[in-house]
């Protein structure tokens, strides 16, 4: 299997990102990212999805939207839509209806930023989401950087620190965030969660200070997904928005935090006497199965069943836990990182029913 870091949730001079097309992907090629998915405002960029090259780099370059009701006060329900291959922000009046044209184009609709605070000294609310009674979404937006940062700044003082210490501010998902993942997996929805970087390369400027706030490759090297799928990049870009759009659909995928360490090559798979499953695999369990979890590093791990820890690990990179139970399993590794501890991994699911027979969603 292959492994392929995508980074989303990205904004250009097309909307209020400070960079264009060209910047941005000339920040991504200085990175490990393969394939980069911007998400402009309100609109579907076209014409500029592509490959972009560097001597033995190539990156993926496709365009999505990011859609909210623009004349909603306050603000919120912003949804990343992916894949649909159509303009969607006409529908963002009524989230459930837009979800529904999503999929009915065959896109890919993630809540985006669903909990965080406002930043009042950078001009930037609490655009959270709350119609949460909408169905048939692809899944939320687990960890977003951006929100995070208006999560740790509350002082002038803590703007300033992680201006210019930005490395210092990843903690992991808002706890809300990882709360309300649980509750709709333990509904029995099947909800793919995405590491969001939210870039907008934001110029501050106070007084003498100017500084750009998180560029574009810090992003790169920060909050990426981590795609298993089957081949790499072919050069066909039909063929190869499929494979991504597939791996995001599917939840066959996890969150990595590259910037303490990098976490390609984490593996989490669950194995009984007739073959082996991966992330965003649903299959029924007969007689009990095998979880299995190995890291590129030692880490601290933890596996979670029906959103409660049952095996854990400290400073390893292995774990290995027998299972009997049906319900969803996903693993969260941490580690530590300038002094603190951090999240590194969140993985995507892998659903366990009673029988004996493999299924799919």
């Amino acid at each position: 299997m292959k492994e392929l870091i995508c980074n989303l949730h990205l904004h250009s001079t097309y909307s209020d990102g400070s960079g264009d097309y060209r910047a941005i992907t000339q920040a991504a090629l200085k990175t490990e990212v393969d394939v980069i998915i911007l998400t402009d405002h309100n609109i579907l960029v076209k014409g500029l999805e592509g490959y972009r090259r560097s001597q033995d780099r190539t990156v993926l370059v496709l365009t999505g939207e990011e859609v909210h009701d623009q004349n909603r006060e306050p603000q919120k329900n912003h949804t990343l839509v992916i894949g649909a291959e159509k303009e969607m922000a006409g529908f963002a009046p009524d989230p459930q209806t837009l979800i529904d044209e999503v999929k009915r184009a065959g896109g890919l609709s993630f809540l985006a930023h669903p909990y965080e605070f406002d930043l009042p000294m950078i001009h930037e609310p609490d655009i959270s989401w709350v119609n949460w009674e909408v169905e048939d979404f692809t899944g939320l937006e687990l960890w977003n950087g951006l929100s995070e940062f208006k999560t740790v700044v509350r002082s002038l003082r803590d703007g300033i620190k992680y201006l210019f210490l930005p490395e210092m501010m990843a903690h992991g998902p808002l706890k809300p965030t990882l709360a309300k993942w649980d509750e709709l997996l333990n509904a029995g929805k099947k909800v793919n969660a995405v590491g969001g970087s939210d870039a907008h390369a934001i110029k501050f400027q106070k007084a003498i200070l100017k500084r750009t706030v998180f560029p574009y490759e810090f992003h790169f090297s920060a909050i990426n997904n981590h795609l298993i799928v089957d081949e790499g990049i072919s050069g066909s870009i039909n063929l190869d928005k499929a494979v991504v759009y597939e791996a995001l659909r599917k939840g066959s995928s996890f969150i990595g935090y590259d910037l303490p360490a990098s976490t390609r090559g984490f593996r989490f798979v669950i194995d009984d006497d007739d073959q082996e499953y991966h992330l965003g695999d649903s299959f029924c369990m007969k007689d009990g199965a095998t979880a299995r979890v190995s890291l590129p590093e030692s880490a601290n791990i933890r596996l979670i069943h029906n959103g409660k820890v049952i095996s854990e690990q400290k400073n390893a990179n292995r774990l290995t836990c027998s299972i009997t139970q049906p319900g969803y399993y996903r693993v969260e590794c941490s580690l530590f990182f300038l002094g603190e501890e951090r999240g590194w991994i969140y993985s995507n699911p892998i659903y366990v029913k009673p029988g004996s027979k493999r299924l799919s969603f």
